[in-house]
C-alpha cells in the first residue's frame, strides 16, 4: 500500500481505503480504480491523501480483503447514524432493527474468520462516530469470536459497541473536532460522555433483557486495568469483560484514524503504543489475541529488514509481527536481480529483523530513484 497526495493520484491506481460519508454513503469504494472524476470530488470534498494498492496503474492489485462485506459496513454505518438521530432528536432507540446489524457484522466475521484486519476506513472529520463505532464493534465481535464466545454473548457485546459512544451526542461538535488542546472544561465534558451514554441505554424503553449490560460497556469502556481510567477509576476484574474488548477496539480505530489533531498511525505504531507506551491500560492476554489477527505489517508495508528492503506479501494469524516478505534491494537500496520471499516467522530471530517501515514520503522517494513499484513482487506469479 502506499498512501499518496490527492494531487498524485493517476487513472487507473486502484483504491485500498473506502470512503464514506456520515450516511454510511461510499464516496469511494475500496478496489475501485481511479477516474479524473474521482480525483476532482476527492478534492472537492476536502480528502488530502488515499491509500493505493500500487504507485503504477499498470499493477490492477486488488486490496486485502475485509473482515466484514463492504454492504455490511454501509447498512451499519446508515443504522449507526440513525439510531444516534432517533436518541438525540427523540430520545428512542429501534433496538431490534440494531441488534439486526449486529448478528450481521457477526455473521459475516464467522464466515470470514480467516481475513486478518488489514488496513481501517476513511472518515471525514465530521461523521466521524458512527463509522468509527462500526469499526469498534467489527473488532469487538472479531476479538469476541476469538475468545470463542457463545452467540449471545457475541451479540450483546457487538451491540454494546455499536452503542459505546452513544454519549458523544451531547458533546458539542466544536469539542469533538476541535484540532488544538483542549481546556480542562473541555476535557471533563469529553469524559463524561460514558456516564451519558449509560443513562441515554438506561432510558430507553427497547425490550432489551440485557439494557444494563449494554449501559456496562459504555460506562466502562474509558477504565483501565491499572486504575487510571474514568469515569470510575475501577482495575482489573472490576471492568466488565466486554468493556475491556471495547476499550481495545475503541483506541486501535482512534490511532488508525485520521481526525482533525493527529494523523492516522500506522498499524505498526498502533501496537507499539498499545502494548508499550500505554503499558497497564489494557488487558494483556485480550491485547495479545487482539493483535493476533490484526496485520500489524498489512500486505503491500514496505520495511528496511537485516535482508534488505522488502515488500509484505502476506500476513497470517497468530505470525502478525512476523510476516512473509519479498526482498528486492540491499541495503544499500541497490535492485536484487533475484527477489527472495522470506517468511519470518521461520527465522529464529523473527520480528527482530524488522528495521523500520518505510514512511509513504520515503518510500515515493524510494520508489522514483528506483523507478520501481515494489508492488510488482504481489502479484501471485511474482
Amino acid at each position: 500500500m502506499l498512501r499518496l497526495p490527492v494531487k498524485s493520484l493517476k487513472k487507473g491506481m486502484i483504491v485500498a481505503q473506502s470512503i464514506y460519508n456520515h450516511h454510511g454513503g461510499s464516496y469511494l469504494v475500496k478496489g475501485s480504480a481511479i477516474t479524473p472524476e474521482y480525483i476532482h470530488q476527492l478534492k472537492k470534498i476536502g480528502i488530502p491523501t488515499v491509500n493505493v494498492t500500487s504507485a503504477d496503474p499498470r499493477f490492477q492489485l486488488k486490496p486485502p480483503e475485509d473482515v466484514v462485506q463492504e454492504t455490511t459496513r454501509i447498512d451499519a454505518i446508515q443504522h449507526v447514524y440513525q439510531a444516534f438521530h432517533d436518541v438525540e432528536e427523540e430520545g428512542r432507540l429501534d433496538a431490534k432493527a440494531m441488534e439486526k446489524v449486529s448478528d450481521n457484522i457477526i455473521l459475516d466475521i464467522i464466515q470470514r474468520k480467516e481475513n486478518l484486519v488489514q488496513l481501517t476506513d476513511i472518515r471525514l472529520h465530521d461523521t466521524y462516530t458512527f463509522a468509527h463505532s462500526v469499526n469498534v464493534a467489527i473488532l469487538s465481535a472479531m476479538l469476541g469470536m476469538l475468545c470463542r464466545y457463545t452467540r449471545k454473548d457475541m451479540g450483546v457485546l457487538t451491540l454494546g459497541a455499536l452503542l459505546h459512544d452513544l454519549g458523544k451526542i451531547e458533546v458539542p461538535a466544536k469539542i469533538l473536532t476541535k484540532t488544538t488542546r483542549l481546556s480542562d472544561e473541555e476535557f471533563a465534558i469529553i469524559k463524561g460522555h460514558p456516564e451519558r451514554g449509560a443513562a441515554h441505554i438506561h432510558d430507553m424503553d427497547n425490550e432489551l433483557p440485557y439494557t444494563s449490560l449494554l449501559a456496562t460497556i459504555a460506562r466502562e469502556h474509558h477504565e483501565h486495568i491499572d486504575g487510571r481510567g474514568y469515569p470510575a477509576g475501577l482495575t482489573g476484574e472490576k471492568i466488565h469483560r466486554f468493556a475491556k474488548i471495547v476499550a481495545i477496539a475503541d483506541v486501535y480505530d482512534a490511532l488508525t484514524s485520521e481526525r482533525p489533531y493527529k494523523k492516522a498511525y500506522t498499524p505498526n505504531v498502533a501496537y507499539n503504543i498499545m502494548k508499550n507506551v500505554n503499558r497497564g491500560q489494557f488487558d494483556p492476554d485480550l491485547l495479545d489475541l487482539f493483535f493476533n489477527n490484526v496485520a500489524i505489517y498489512p500486505a503491500g508495508t514496505i520495511l528496511k529488514t537485516d535482508y534488505g528492503y522488502a515488500i509484505v506479501k502476506k500476513c497470517e494469524f497468530g505470525k502478525t509481527e512476523a510476516p512473509t516478505i519479498v526482498v528486492f534491494a540491499d541495503l544499500e537500496g541497490k535492485i536484487i536481480k533475484n527477489p527472495e520471499t522470506i517468511d519470518l516467522a521461520a527465522d529464529p530471530k523473527g520480528a527482530k529483523l524488522i528495521q523500520m517501515v518505510i514512511a509513504d514520503n520515503e518510500l515515493r522517494h524510494f520508489v522514483h530513484e528506483l523507478s520501481l513499484d515494489p508492488s510488482q513482487y504481489l502479484n501471485e506469479n511474482a
